[in-house]
């Protein structure tokens, strides 16, 4: 009995198995989900993919692990104090006689410079280098997956920052109406007048941009996607039967809003999201492409598009770059489309 509570506990209602069975039903959105999920599982642990230092060292019978911590070289029998340099040949060799190293799939760091190269900067493609090098001779593959994260991980934090902060002021604004309704519009008004990019041109410039800036520089003005829509339905439920009931029954706004009307205006919100989060990765590429997004030389898929204009003749630059970003928002499209097919009541399945 107690194993048929819990199954039936986590079980989905009658409307949300229509709509998963909608998602599923949308091919192409339902595999662009799972391609997503893979990429971005894989590009979390990029570290243990790329990188100039070993995933494991064995040396004098004891394991170390440099990707998680900084060992001194004379920890494997070297001179200096300072941590390792794995790549150096020196060290190699003092590991490999007493002991073995095994290196990630990719023997370069984000920021890791090829000395080696046979020609000069940037080199095309090699099998040291699968997609060759930027004009200072990293490799682009560690790029990608680096820049393919913290692009991911961008678009995440400032899509639910700001969709919190746009369905608050939304709830707010159609729950009260009145003279909060009135001002918050006058507000958006006038906020939403202002010349965005060029304001985040400007304090970029302003102030010494890193993730964390850049992320609240523009949740300044990106909340205010989601508040008419949330509005629009906050106005239409506050006077609903339900809703009327619930707050005869003596029910604070604070519940009815987030227990009774809220739901049901997740379901317009919820499909806009895969959108504002595409439209927050391609804003950060075009400030990385102009030079105002992260701090220079950040892993970013912006900043490789910049070095491939600037080297129209190094094509594996901007291609790859290009075909990145290109799949991802293509995935996160695709992801909104089925998404919004499977929260429309109108849309059914011949399941």
């Amino acid at each position: 009995m107690p194993e048929k509570k819990k199954r039936k506990r986590f079980q989905l209602n009658p409307i949300n198995q229509r709509r998963w069975r909608s998602f599923k039903a949308h091919r192409r959105g339902f595999w662009s989900l799972w391609i997503f999920l893979l990429l971005f599982f894989i590009s979390l642990f990029a570290e243990f993919i790329a990188n100039d230092k070993p995933v494991l060292v064995y040396y004098n019978s004891t394991f170390y692990f440099p990707i998680l911590k900084a060992y001194p070289e004379t920890t494997f029998g070297g001179e200096f104090q300072t941590e390792a340099e794995y790549r150096d040949p020196f060290v190699q060799e003092l590991i490999n006689e007493k002991g073995f190293a095994i290196w990630p799939l990719i023997p370069f760091a984000d920021d890791t410079i090829n000395y080696d190269l046979p020609v000069p900067a940037p080199a095309p493609p090699s099998a040291d280098n699968w997609l060759g090098t930027d004009d200072q001779g990293r490799d682009i593959v560690a790029r990608l997956i680096y820049g393919f994260r913290i692009s991911v991980l961008f678009g995440l934090c400032l899509t639910l920052i700001s969709s919190f902060i746009g369905v608050s002021a939304g709830a707010l604004q159609g729950y009260y109406g009145g003279w909060i309704d009135l001002l918050g519009q006058r507000f958006m008004e006038i906020w939403a007048g202002l010349p965005i990019l060029y304001l985040l041109i400007i304090l970029a410039s302003i102030v010494q941009t890193n993730f964390w800036w850049l992320l609240g520089i523009m949740l300044l003005f990106s909340w205010m996607a989601l508040v008419d829509l949330v509005r629009a339905e906050f106005l239409r439920g506050r006077n609903l039967e339900y809703v009327r009931a619930a707050r005869a029954l003596g029910l604070g706004d604070l519940l009815i809003m987030f227990r009774h009307i809220l739901p049901n205006a997740m379901v317009s919100t919820i499909t806009f999201m895969p959108f504002i989060l595409s439209g927050s990765v391609t804003t950060l590429t075009a400030l990385d492409f102009l030079g105002f997004g992260l701090p220079a030389g950040s892993p970013s898929l912006g900043e490789l598009l910049r070095q491939g204009k600037a080297n129209l003749h190094a094509t594996w630059i901007g291609i790859s770059a290009f075909v990145v970003l290109s799949v991802m928002l293509t995935l996160l499209v695709f992801i909104g489309e089925a998404a919004r097919d499977a929260l429309d009541p109108r849309h059914t399945t011949n399941d």
